[in-house]
């Protein structure tokens, strides 16, 4: 008899607990965290401050004064083109359950997704929202591959079906439960999924609309650095939510990867402006920017995953190897990538993502990072899935842009004509102008 009060009371004591202290009783459910949920919702409208206004400047800068409205207006039309089909099925495919290759249409319309609706301790549709951003900023960065010549209904269609055949798998692929997540591919805030698909997809753009006419033997200087100066400052602030929110929690991870965030912009374009000054006897402000750019998209597959004494030299040889790789391609190869998006971007994300599999090690002294994935227990194990991710990203983005690109120009054609080039396409496409002065 005694032993079953003690029984009864055993159960009765939670109950009395949940009842006069339901903090502390009902821990143990799942249940939304106010913290994370207020850094996330900051770190979306950083992620998407990075494309609107930040990136549409930085390009828009960038460009010859004829065409830096058609550059605004193509960052301002992507953001709301990706909005629609990540909401419509874009999110379901990327993150519904399907299978090792793609989602599947179970969140169609957020089918299901509702307040109280949660993913991990934020909302569901927090979480969308976030992935949205990111949906919205990877086509739009394929811009400077192709900006100045191509048609704007052409790039519509061009970023709406690229965004579905080529971004909705690879993001399943890494984040959404597919064989690269699977496989322990470390990405923490999208070298592959953002970087490498946008800058292999910017290449692409280049090769098969050719250069733009004057290309090698016209000067193509950009029409406005401070505008370009200040869009790069606001890609800088806005990479704090772009790596820092992707830790989904405001932590001590989430902290780290703002911190190697930082130190990897900063390196790079101190690495950037140093090689423009030996070499060229000046340091510039596009070379300052643009190797910031350099360091911010080559630590962002590694920032969960990498110490501060990592990011120092990751965001070294981003400096020195993206800018190779620019003067490689514009100069040696001659590909009128317009705006550097491969050599900075992809190589960036490459290089970056591979660094990921090295820096992440926890026996590298002051430059020792967190850990290899589960199941991984060395360098060269974790390099080797890196590698394989970087590869299959590459192949994959590669072929299927080059279909897409050469289906929408034997429809009703990519470029624009000779004489509208030379126009510019801000009266051509849009009959309006930057700059009129009166």
């Amino acid at each position: 008899m005694q032993m079953a009060r003690f029984h009864l009371l055993g159960r009765l004591l939670p109950l009395i607990g949940a009842f006069f202290l339901p903090g502390t009783a009902l821990a143990e459910e799942t249940a939304i965290n106010g913290a994370n949920t207020a850094w996330i919702m900051a770190s979306t409208a950083l992620v998407l401050f990075m494309t609107l206004p930040g990136l549409a400047l930085f390009y828009g800068g960038l460009v010859r004064s004829k065409n830096v409205l058609s550059v605004l207006m193509q960052c301002f039309s992507i953001a709301g083109m990706a909005t629609i089909i990540w909401f419509v099925f874009g999110y379901s495919l990327a993150f519904g359950e399907g299978n090792a290759w793609i989602g599947d249409f179970s969140k169609v319309m957020m089918a299901g997704i509702g307040k109280e609706t949660l993913s991990g301790d934020i909302p569901e549709s927090l979480f969308m929202l976030f992935q949205m951003t990111f949906a919205i900023i990877t086509p739009a960065l394929i811009v400077g591959g192709f900006a100045e010549r191509m048609k704007f209904s052409a790039m519509m269609i061009f970023s709406a079906v690229w965004l579905v055949l080529v971004y909705l798998p690879v993001t399943h692929w890494v984040w959404g439960g597919g064989w690269l997540g699977e496989m322990g591919l470390y990405d923490f805030a999208g070298g592959t999924v953002v970087h490498i698909t946008a800058g292999v997809g910017a290449l692409m753009a280049a090769l098969v609309l050719g250069p733009r006419k004057g290309f090698g033997t016209s000067a193509m200087t950009p029409h406005n650095m401070t505008m370009t100066v200040t869009g790069a400052g606001m890609l800088w602030v806005g990479w704090f939510g772009f790596n820092g929110g992707s830790a989904l929690a405001a932590d001590g991870s989430g902290a780290m990867a703002m911190l190697v965030t930082h130190i990897s912009a900063a390196t790079g374009a101190m690495t950037w402006l140093a090689i423009e000054w030996i070499r060229f006897g000046k340091p510039s402000a596009l070379g300052a920017v643009t190797g910031m750019v350099a360091g911010l998209g080559t630590i962002t597959p590694a920032s969960g995953f990498v110490g501060p004494g990592g990011a120092l030299v990751i965001g070294l040889l981003a400096g020195i190897v993206c800018f190779s790789a620019t003067q490689y391609l514009k100069r040696v190869l001659k590909i009128d990538d317009s705006l550097d998006v491969f050599p900075v971007h992809g190589v960036g994300g490459i290089l970056g993502t591979l660094l990921a599999g090295v820096f992440s090690a926890t026996s590298l002294g002051v430059l020792s990072g967190y850990g290899f994935a589960d199941g991984i227990e060395t360098m060269g194990e974790q390099v080797y899935v890196q590698f394989i991710g970087v590869l299959a990203t590459v192949i994959f983005t590669a072929v299927v842009s080059w279909v897409i690109l050469k289906l929408i120009d034997s429809l009703i054609g990519l470029r624009v004509s000779e004489e509208d080039e030379v126009e510019g396409l801000d009266v051509v496409d849009h009959e309006e102008r930057g700059y009129d002065f009166h």
